[in-house]
């Protein structure tokens, strides 16, 4: 915790500050929260705003929920029933009206935000890794809005990604309004993508999974932002769920299904790697589209999305069912309720029908999407799943109607669910939070191991050809996790551990001016810690000594307390990590250290050097370590040692420096009575032991061994025959 006495920071620019409330909110916390102790206060701010992220982007999504139903009802919803089973119906408002929408959001985004660039979730994984959590809210927003008129008018994509990315914009704006370190930004980026996906997914747990998990191709997680992550899905989740009613599914019935027979893995099988192909055919369309229209300069780019509308509408004049938004086909494909039932035709007929869906989602999410689009990749994935799944149950219905035990109807409509989460899997590379997500959006408890079967193997068939080029291999390939062992280093060290209790430039504030200078050695920078019964009342530098020194004749009148700014403090207990931190902010060299019991009782110092000492004897401590356990390592730092060596000696350039075996005639004598320079040519300056350890400067009097190396410097005209 770090407290000072000086003006507060000024927070973002926006609605908040304009608003009195806001501004006396925010003024209230800044007060309240430096008062709590250490790490209460990191995790209560961090905590209280995730859970603010959670509320907005519950509110955010509600909002978009209301908007898509409604704008989907009054515009595709008039000229077709998407869900149900129909083919070839060509109609002209089909084929207009997704180019419509596509013209309406393109114009859209060119006007208020012609930068904006990817889908929602490549948006919220490069403003993690590359822009330090930083994610201005108004692209996102925009996206949002024009996204929804794009579902609404037919555009095969998705909201789920667009409220991904603006709830990662209201937790990096709550970032940046508190002044958050670019870690803890990051942190709050999380949060608000959990809040959004957790809402609008109606899927808490998995909302959080999924935040902490995208970020990465490998399975690895962003575990400093978990719990945050947890608050806000939650929050979220609680805020929209009242707007839509609780008890709700994605899909309904499926909560009763169950897997009942190690024999129904058969069909789970072959759907796994079925999923894994559809994210190789779903990837290959997007990215299609995505280079024409980027090859295509002549282009406005505000015109591509209408062009790729256009399009749409042509598959969608074939197949109606790729503009279905809400999951409405899905949810018939899972109970039946076509015009005249699944069992009024064939189930080769249906299989058929569900295959190309799948098939023809993936070209006209291409088309919408990689055009320009403002849309999401998130909901399409789902429904392509759902309809693989289709395909899967249709088949084996067709095929082996009664080789399973059991209701045969009870596994064509389980593997429905079981797809959704198995192309999510694979198109997003995180497949735990895929499993947990289309278990809590559907209630489908009961089949958790086909869910664990086909979500591992479509993610093992797809994963190198996920949809999100942002996402780099693990967090140790992160931007944002360069340096994690040192931050780690300064996180556990306090202040108490690298502070001096003892500063000479400690002065009363009645010292003059010409005492201060003659106090300052030439060449040196001090900082006085003007102290006054013991309390710390302000600090000098020297660019407020050089500020009075040119006025004539105030040496003698100017005191310490007339040029001494007041001092920002750090208490003993206060991690490095928040010290350093602040010393950047106020660009400060040096902290005075107070007691926690807020009457300033000076302690002490922290200057940035004592940081830096800590954190060299760390890194000191942990490369013993890490040679200890890595011995492969050791040959490379012996090299560095030897290299550090030649830096430090090499002078001339007729002269090298190498490593020599040492000569016959020279085992068991000592380097003084072998005499080297005169009967080698060679000046020896270091021994390099049997375990790898290098003796510099040289012992001249012991011995040398066979098992020995010699680093010497070799002249140019010496022979080279001993060389190792």
């Amino acid at each position: 915790m770090v407290r000072s006495a000086g003006k507060n920071d000024r927070t973002a620019p926006g609605l908040w500050n304009k608003c009195p409330r806001g501004r006396l909110a925010i003024a209230d916390m800044k007060t309240v929260l430096p008062q709590l102790p250490n790490p209460m206060a990191r995790w209560s701010r961090l905590l209280g705003l995730a859970s603010a992220a959670g509320v907005l982007a519950g509110l955010a999504a509600a909002a978009l929920e209301f908007g898509l139903h409604e704008g989907s009802r009054l515009l595709v919803g008039r000229f077709t029933d998407l869900g149900q089973a129909q083919v070839l119906s060509f109609r002209l408002e089909i084929l207009l009206l997704p180019a419509a929408g596509g013209l309406v959001a393109g114009l859209l985004v060119h006007w208020l935000c012609p930068r904006l660039g990817g889908h929602g979730t490549d948006l919220l994984i490069r403003a993690f890794h590359r822009k330090g959590g930083v994610m201005p809210l108004r692209g996102p927003a925009v996206n949002a809005v024009a996204a929804v008129g794009v579902i609404s008018c037919g555009g095969s994509a998705g909201p789920e990604g667009p409220i991904a990315a603006l709830g990662a914009a209201i937790g990096s704006s709550l970032g940046h309004m508190f002044s958050l370190t670019p870690r803890e930004r990051r942190i709050m980026l999380i949060a608000g993508c959990g809040a959004g996906v957790g809402a609008i997914f109606q899927c808490p747990l998995g909302g959080a999974l999924f935040a902490v998990s995208i970020l990465y191709r490998e399975p690895d997680y962003e575990t400093d932002a978990i719990i945050p992550a947890f608050i806000a899905s939650v929050v979220g989740y609680s805020v929209y769920m009242p707007f839509w009613g609780y008890g709700q599914h994605l899909l309904q019935g499926a909560n009763t299904l169950v897997f009942s027979s190690p024999r129904e893995l058969i069909p789970y099988a072959i759907l796994g790697p079925l999923c894994g192909l559809l994210c190789i055919v779903f990837r290959w369309s997007l990215r299609l589209i995505e280079d024409v229209a980027a090859r295509a300069r002549y282009l406005p780019r505000w015109l591509a999305p209408a062009l790729g509308g256009l399009a749409t509408g042509a598959v969608a004049c074939v197949l109606p069912q790729v503009m279905d938004g809400q999951y409405v086909f899905i949810q018939n494909a899972m109970d039946g309720s076509f015009v005249g039932g699944l069992e009024a035709r064939s189930w080769w007929t249906w299989a058929a029908l569900f295959g190309l869906v799948a098939l023809i989602k993936c070209v006209a999410t291409g088309l919408t999407v990689g055009s320009g689009a403002p849309g999401g990749v998130l909901g399409p994935s789902v429904f392509i799943g759902g309809a693989a799944g289709a395909f899967v149950g249709a088949t084996v219905s067709a095929v082996a109607p009664h080789a399973f035990s059991g209701d045969p109807d009870n596994l064509r409509r389980a593997l429905i669910p079981v797809g959704m989460a198995g192309v999510l899997s694979g198109s997003m590379r995180a497949p735990l939070a895929a499993l947990v997500m289309v278990t809590e959006m559907t209630g489908s408890y009961g089949l958790i191991v086909p869910l664990m079967v086909v979500c591992a193997s479509s993610y093992v068939v797809g994963r190198r050809w996920g949809l999100n080029d942002e996402q780099v291999r693990s967090s140790a390939e992160s931007p944002a996790h360069a340096g994690d062992a040192v931050v780690h280093m300064l996180e556990v060290g306090r202040v108490k551990d690298a502070m001096r209790q003892e500063w000479s430039e400690v002065v009363p504030p009645d010292t003059t001016l010409e005492q201060l200078v003659a106090r300052s050695e030439p060449g040196t920078q001090p900082v006085f810690a003007v102290v006054e019964d013991g309390c710390i009342k302000g600090m000098i530098s020297v660019p407020e000594i050089r500020r009075v020194m040119g006025e004539p004749g105030v040496s003698e009148l100017i005191i310490a307390a007339d040029i001494m700014t007041e001092p920002t403090t750090v208490n003993p207990d206060d991690t490095l990590y928040a010290a350093l931190t602040i010393m950047a902010r106020k660009h400060e060299a040096v902290l005075p250290v107070v007691a926690r019991d807020g009457d300033n009782r000076f302690l002490g110092v922290l200057a940035r050097t004592d940081v830096y000492k800590a954190v060299k004897a760390s890194l000191d401590s942990l490369r013993s370590d890490l040679l200890t356990e890595h011995e492969a390592l050791a040959a490379m730092d012996h090299d560095d040692e030897l290299h550090q060596l030649v830096m430090g000696v090499s002078g001339g350039k007729t002269e090298k420096i190498q490593r020599l075996l040492v000569p016959l005639q020279a085992v068991g004598m000592s380097l003084r009575n072998a005499d080297f320079r005169r009967q080698f040519g060679v000046q020896v300056i270091a021994v390099e032991q049997s375990d790898g350890s290098i003796q510099c400067p040289p012992d001249i009097e012991t011995p040398l061994r066979t098992d020995q190396r010699l680093i010497g410097i070799v002249s140019q005209d010496a022979g080279n025959s001993q060389h190792a």
